[in-house]
């Protein structure tokens, strides 16, 4: 599919494919003449930079996460990366809660 089609069916401008695929997050993709043909896996990476970046994910991170064997992306790899983020977000909501249940405690102490 042409880069129309891929903007498209990622959300994604294709300044941003363009800037992931100069950058490396996307490998570069094969020719037809002119144009830059991509591939499903494509999408899915894309997809999963979108969302990664949701959740606060840097491109730099990103980058040390997305890799290729012999051509095919390392899902093993990213999905070892993303139990991380997901271990940090937990711990993010824990200390929210602390956090609510200080204030809390501060608020009910305040007698106006």
């Amino acid at each position: 599919m042409y880069i129309g089609e891929l903007s498209k069916r990622t959300g994604l401008s294709i300044k941003a494919i363009r800037f992931y695929e100069k950058i490396e997050l996307i490998k570069q993709p094969e020719r037809a003449g002119r144009y830059r043909v991509y591939q499903e896996t494509d999408i899915e990476i894309l997809v999963l930079i979108k969302e990664a970046k949701a959740l606060g994910v840097t491109l730099a991170q990103l980058k040390d996460v997305i890799t290729y064997n012999d051509g095919k992306v390392d899902w093993a790899n990213i999905k070892s990366f993303l139990a991380e983020v997901r271990e940090q977000l937990i711990n993010q909501i824990e200390d929210l809660k602390n956090k609510i249940i200080s204030l809390d405690e501060c608020y009910q102490q305040i007698n106006p």
